[in-house]
């Protein structure tokens, strides 16, 4: 994966990124009341996924809004959206529309979404936090457009926005990763210090809810 294209930001730069942030309205962005993580698939090429940090907003109780990061790094890259649906508003929806949505259960019960916790907070106490986020997310339905591909190298955004879509099953994952979803995971669960095995277990009495049958048509179109 290659650097942004472009000059390091100077001091004048920074200066300036400090002053605005104490000064100007920032009220969109400081909305964000929470940070997941997961992985997108290409629906134009489904042996490539790439890390999704996602930082989410509520419109309403039926509509949230995430930008999409491919690190949670200081300087990371904007690299999509995301915009999160309830099965009420899904279902409102045109046939050939709702075939652009993904679901998100393989996900929450796999354990591959995951809700990073922050530092000095008690493993109980975040994982009874992140299950009950689980529950929420389980039954909403996500459509999703990347912008920049760093994973093929691109130092800008380059091309057209790309349809993105989740796994739904482990024939899915390994499409992309031979060995597994506990050897695709692997690494991601290093860097956090979690285990998405143990997360799996915390959340076998998730109730799964029905997926409409047009939901993730472009994962197996």
């Amino acid at each position: 994966m290659s650097d942004p294209a472009g000059s390091p930001l100077t001091t004048k730069s920074r200066v300036l990124e400090t002053a605005a942030g104490a000064i100007q309205d920032l009220r969109p962005v400081k909305q964000i009341c929470a940070y997941l993580h997961a992985f997108h698939v290409y629906a134009s090429d489904q042996t490539r996924a790439v890390e999704a940090h996602h930082y989410c907003s509520h419109i309403t109780e039926d509509i949230r809004q995430c930008l999409i990061y491919d690190s949670n790094s200081a300087n990371a890259r904007l690299i999509g959206i995301e915009y999160m649906i309830t099965p009420k508003l899904y279902e409102t929806l045109e046939p050939a529309e709702r075939r652009l949505w993904h679901s998100h259960i393989y996900e929450v019960k796999s354990g591959m979404l995951i809700m990073p916790s922050p530092a000095g907070t008690p493993e109980t106490v975040w994982q009874a936090a992140e299950t009950s986020e689980m529950r929420d997310v389980i039954g909403l339905y996500g459509k999703t457009y990347h912008l920049w591909q760093p994973d093929r190298g691109d130092a800008v955004p380059l091309g057209e926005p790309q349809l993105m879509l989740s796994f739904t099953s482990d024939s899915d994952v390994a499409k992309v990763k031979a060995g597994g979803i506990n050897a695709f995971l692997q690494d991601r669960d290093q860097r956090f210090g979690v285990s998405s095995e143990k997360k799996a277990k915390a959340r076998e009495d998730i109730e799964v809810p029905e997926k409409h049958p047009d939901a993730d048509a472009m994962l197996h179109a």
